[in-house]
Parts: structure tokens; sequence; C-alpha cells
């Protein structure tokens, strides 16, 4: 065995082992290398294998599974056959692991740079002293703020982009071999999202450390990885350096995986579903919204997070509220649905003003307006067959019950694309793309006037997403059901909505018809959102750190700010002593209908510079 190489999969094969005893193949039969210094990324659709075959290299497998044939080997060693107390020195000494959500990661009792460095001491490679320097030299790396100070905050004191990047100041204190990193930057905004890809990119070259790269996201892995590996039920498809495959892929569905990668927002992604649901007046309308958290004097929110928003939502169309985490997104939608009592200004829905707050509308109000989660994992009561969970909406609004409930079932299941007998399964039993179908079915069971989805899409691969939203297209050709459509994926709201709202801050940097909002002039806030979703070029993501808007804006977080425009120390655009004093006035740009930027810049000055 060649010395540089850190893990080897040689004919692993891993199976699922059934209630009665029988096996099922899971991963069949893959073969990889990962050499010192290099990235390997395993791409592919949900239940392809990817993560399963990464927790290998940690001599690990979940549940229900077990290892069936073939090695694992790390370091010259094959794991596949070392007990749990064989294995112990391994995991996080020789192979560290990344997990997907920084916030489960981290003990929020616990202050930072205590779970950063614990692993390393407990392993004994370290004493606490050479952690806490060692600790300290990867916060200066990962570009943290306040580097020296970060590890005496808690979890709950930094964003999210800072904490995934703690996460790996987690993984690399015990200076392990090798890296797995699972879906690491998947939830993050765009720009969030930049940050830390540059981090670890970072880091792993001037470390030289070993990893393998988990995503679905082709985009990212043409900034981070060195080699891909194409898997599709288990088995590899293609496999070769990333220039390789990006520029030159033979099998049909990695070129299937690069037709989902999700395009540049541009002007002209939308399409028009050719059918007219208009009336004289929007579907649903926010005037002057001021909302926030906690009871301040004189019934203020202690914490105010919007300001002044106006939004308007025709029948039948979609608005699409974008911005990165922190801006005001679910705010916006849970002050729509009467979760969260405005405290200035009124939401109308047809013409009519409800009342701000959920237990006073009416059960013909509450029908009307429907949220739809994030999460369907959550979302969902996992101790309830799919059936009952749809029958309970049709009976609470509609009091149907027998035969007519168990119609309407199927009728939600079919508009949604599943099968009738889904309804006698449990969510477990269901993937997350049919997950996110039944919380779809859910809110239609009410027959609402207007949907709000929030970020339904985010947590999904790219096929099954962009599944997701061809579905949201046809119901809402067939039901003339509107959609405030929340996200921080710019690709997606670019091809499903009519009109766009981009906040930042709480407040509305930009609006207007969707092909106005995405072709200059632009907001700088807006074009640092456009310039920040990843393309598939190697590359890239050096090109676009040296840009103006990533030089001035990228690293720093959202900051609600009571006077001026909140965007002014992050706007390359921005004029002291008038951005940050100044609120920003409201500019109609003349050739746009409806579009409107924030902005103490003329709208000839906002051209496409």
């Amino acid at each position: 065995m060649s010395d540089d190489i850190v893990f080897e999969a040689k004919g692993l094969k891993i199976n699922a082992v059934r209630d009665d005893g029988s096996e099922l193949p899971i991963v069949k039969g893959v073969d990889f290398k990962v050499r010192k210094g290099q990235v390997v990324a395993l791409i592919g659709e949900s239940g392809s294998g990817k993560t399963t075959i990464s927790l290998s290299a940690l001599g690990y497998c979940k549940p229900g599974l077990k290892f069936a044939g073939g090695e694992a080997v790390v370091l010259g060693e094959d794991v596949t056959k070392k007990t749990t107390e064989e294995l112990r020195p391994l995991r996080g000494e020789s192979v560290a692991y990344l997990a997907q959500s920084a916030a489960a990661t981290f003990n929020p009792a616990i202050k930072i740079n205590e779970q950063v460095t614990e692993s390393s001491v407990l392993h004994g490679t370290k004493t606490q002293e050479q952690a806490d320097k060692r600790a300290n030299e990867l916060y200066h790396a990962l570009e943290l703020p306040s580097p020296d100070t970060i590890g005496d905050r808690y979890p709950h004191q930094v964003s999210g982009g800072q904490l995934q990047r703690l996460m790996a100041a987690m993984a690399m204190c015990g200076d392990p071999s090798l890296l797995v990193l699972d879906e690491p930057t998947t939830a993050l905004d765009v720009t969030t999202q930049i940050e830390v890809l540059k981090a670890f990119k970072k880091v792993i070259k001037e470390e030289g450390a070993a990893a393998i790269y988990v995503t679905h996201d082709l985009a990212v892995v043409a900034q981070i990885a060195d080699y891909i590996v194409v898997l599709y039920h288990g088995e590899i498809q293609e496999k070769g350096p990333v220039d390789t495959i990006i520029n030159h892929p033979q099998h049909p569905y990695t070129k299937r995986l690069m037709a989902a990668v999700r395009p540049t927002p541009q002007a002209g992604m939308g399409e028009d579903d050719g059918v007219d649901h208009s009336r004289d007046v929007p579907a649903l309308e926010v005037k002057g919204i001021d909302a926030g958290y906690g009871k301040g004097p004189g019934g203020q929110p202690l914490v105010q997070i919007l300001r002044d928003v106006d939004v308007k939502v025709e029948r039948g169309h979609t608005v699409g509220v974008i911005g990165e985490s922190g801006c005001g997104k679910s705010t916006l939608a849970r002050v729509m649905a009467g979760l969260l009592p405005a405290s200035n200004g009124q939401v109308d829905l047809n013409g009519v003003q409800l009342p701000s707050a959920l237990e006073s509308r009416s059960r013909e109000q509450l029908k009307q307006v429907q949220f739809v989660y994030q999460m369907a994992d959550t979302a969902l009561n996992p101790k309830q067959r799919i059936g009952e969970i749809l029958a309970r909406p049709i009976e609470f609004y509609h009091g149907l019950k027998g035969e007519a409930k168990r119609k309407r079932v199927a009728e939600l299941l079919e508009m949604v694309e599943l099968r009738p007998e889904f309804a006698q399964r449990f969510p477990g039993e269901l993937s997350g793309g049919q997950k996110q179908r039944v919380n779809l079915a859910r809110s239609l069971a009410a027959e609402p006037e207007v949907m709000l989805c929030d970020e339904v899409t985010s947590a999904l691969d790219s096929i099954v997403g962009a599944n997701v939203i061809e579905l949201l297209k046809k119901l809402r050709r067939e039901t003339g059901v509107s959609f405030v459509f929340i996200s921080h994926d710019l690709s997606t709201v670019a091809s499903f909505s009519d009109e766009i709202v981009v906040l930042y801050a709480g407040r509305v940097a930009e609006m207007g018809p969707t092909d106005q909002v995405l072709s200059p002039p632009y907001h700088p806030y807006t074009r640092l959102l456009i310039s920040s979703v990843p393309e598939m070029r190697i590359g890239w993501l050096e090109d676009t750190m040296e840009t103006q808007e990533a030089l001035a804006g990228i690293s720093r977080g959202v900051k609600i700010t009571k006077v001026g425009c909140p965007f002014f120390e992050r706007c390359p655009l921005a004029i002291e002593g008038t951005c940050d004093t100044v609120d920003p006035p409201k500019r109609e740009d003349p050739h746009g209908h409806g579009h409107i930027i924030e902005c103490h810049r003329e709208i000839s000055e906002l051209g496409g510079a």
C-alpha cells in the first residue's frame, strides 16, 4: 500500500438487515482511494449511499446495517473487522466527522473552546494547554471574528456560519489524518456558504489533511474537490478527477445530476402558467408592518426585526422572499400566518383586514392562510399514519367524515403525486422528498388562498428539490393558490416566483417583478446575493472572493440597525455620513413595473457596474 493513501474502500459491501433476518444490499461493492492532501467528493441524490459509505471510514454502520464484505482501510488497517473498543482511539484521533448540523453538534450549555478541545484532551494526544494553542491557531486559520476570545462564548452567541467553522476547528483540533465532511454547507445561505467553503479549503490545503466530502451539490464540489465519485443506489456510476467529471461527464446519471444543478439566477428563468387567476384585490397584503420579539415598553417589541414592510401577493402568483439568515424572512411569514402579531401595520386577506393574532382569527380565516414548515421530519407526527395526518385538517375545516374523508385523502395524495397506499404508511417509511409532499398535502387539505412555504426545498437534494418545485407550479395552475416562497436559494426563487422581495435586516431592500429584480439596476445587497450563487466552474470560488462585493460584504453578518441603511457596513457603494445616519429613500426604477430599490444612490448609479 502506498504511503500517501489515507483511506481505501476495497469492494466495500454494506447490507440492511430485515426483521426476518434476511438482508438487502445497500452498498454494493465500492472501490475508491483518498490520498494525503486530497479531497474526494461522494455525490449523488438522497438514498445513494453517500453517508453510509463515508461513515465506514469510522468503522461505523447505522443501526440496522452491517458490513457484508470488502474492506474499509484507514492508514493500512481494515476498520470493518474492529470492535468498538478497538475503534475508540481511531475515532476523533485519526478520523474526524463533521455533521450537517453544527447547531445539533454543540452542547448549548458548555463554552465553545471546551467543546473544541475536548476530544484531543480525552484521547491524550494533547494537554489542555496544547489543545488551547491548537484551537486558537485554527480560529485564526478559519478566519473567525475575535479569534482570541471566540472560544469563551456559548454556541448561541455566534452565527450559523461561524458555528459551522467552529465545528471544523473541533474536528481538526486533534490533527486527524482524515476528515469526513457530511453536507457541511447545505443548510447555509449563499454568502455564508462561500465563507465556510473558503475557510475549509484553505485549512485542508495548509494542514495537508485528506477529506471525504459528502454532498449533492455539484457546484460546491467544483470548488473544493480534487476527485469525484458519483453514486446511485449504492453503486459507483463514474469516478475521476474533478475537471474530467465536471467538464466531460460520461455516464447518463452524472449528466442528469449536472442538469439539476441550480443555474445562476437571471432574468427570464421563470415561466408563465398561462392561467389568469387575478382579482380586483390581492389575495394577501401586508402594509407598514413592524414586528419583533419580547415585550418592551408601550407594547413595542424588545427586539424589533421587521420595519415598515409592505408586500402584496396577487391571486395565483408566487412572491419569493429572499435574504440571508437573520434577515427576517421567517418572521414575515409568521406575521402573515398570525403566529406572531405585528406591533404596527395590518395584514389583509382578499381586501379584508385580518386580526393580527392567530387566536382572534375565525376558522374560515385560518383555513385561508396555511403554513408549510421547512423540516417535514419535525412537522409530521411520527406515530400517525399519513392518512390520519391528512384527515385531521379535512375534518377540522370541512367537516368531512367516513368515506368522503377517505376519498379526499386519496385525492390529496394524488395531487402531490403519491399513490393512495401511502395513506397506510408512517412518516418514518418515507423519503425526504415524499415527506415534503405530505407536508404540502396537509396544507392543501384546508383549500387555502395562500400557502406560506418556509425553505421547503432547502434540505432536499437538487433532483428532489426540482421535482417539488415542479409540483408547486402544477398546484398553482390547477388550484389558483398563491404562494409566499421563503428561501435563501436565489436560483429556485428565480425559476418559480412572479415577484421577488429582497429582505435585509428586517427591511425591504428591493422588490418587484422577478425579471426586473434579477437585471441591473440592483440594490448592492441583491448584487451580493446573485454573485454568491456558486457556479459549476473550477476556480469560481477564488474569482468570486476577489470581487468588489465579496471584499466589502461577504464576511460580515446581518446587523439590525435603528438608523440609516442596515447594509451600510457591507456596501461597496456606501456614502459615509448619509447611509449610516439617514433612512434610505424608496426609488422607483423608471423602466421596471413596480420595481422599487431602497437606496441613497440614484437608480442610474446602480447599473450593471
